[in-house]
């Protein structure tokens, strides 16, 4: 059986997994976009930069429970870069498609989130505090990929 501090090391190393995803999700999509697209490209650094944090964040506190972090990224976000590879290759690289693709990364770790901070989830108190700070950041940056998606044509 695992204790509260086993499992909130698991929980913490999710997370670290799918912000690194998500790094790795915007520094794609950045390079998918044209010389014309330097607002995009600004706001996936910025996402891409918070990630980062979260990364340290929550890399920090595995460490003060004793726990080994984990430096991949999750199997699913491995296989969408993949699809987003292939994908590209038949729809080309419009801003509407990559916005799209972007935001449903954004759902995958919002609901990664979600979960994490889920009552059931057996997270240690100390780390809720850090991981609902960086839910709400993550929930606005979900907001604003989706309100960039819906203002294209």
């Amino acid at each position: 059986m695992e204790t509260t501090t086993e499992k909130s090391v698991e929980v913490l190393n999710d997370l670290i997994e799918i912000n690194n995803d998500r790094i790795d999700g915007f520094d794609r999509a950045s390079k998918d976009l044209g010389e014309a697209d330097a607002d995009l490209k600004a706001v996936f650094e910025k996402f891409a930069s918070d990630s980062r944090r979260n990364v340290q964040e929550l890399s920090a506190a595995v460490g003060q429970a004793g726990g080994e972090v984990e430096t991949g990224n999750t199997a699913t976000g491995t296989i969408h870069r993949a699809w987003l590879d292939v994908k590209a290759t038949f729809s080309g690289h419009d801003r509407k498609s990559i916005l799209e693709e972007c935001e449903r990364g954004e759902d995958a770790i919002k609901k990664a989130y979600r979960e994490a901070l889920s009552a059931d989830n057996g997270l240690a108190p100390q780390y809720a505090t850090i991981i609902a700070q960086q839910q709400q950041a993550i929930n606005e940056g979900h907001d604003s990929i989706k309100a960039l998606r819906d203002s294209q044509a």
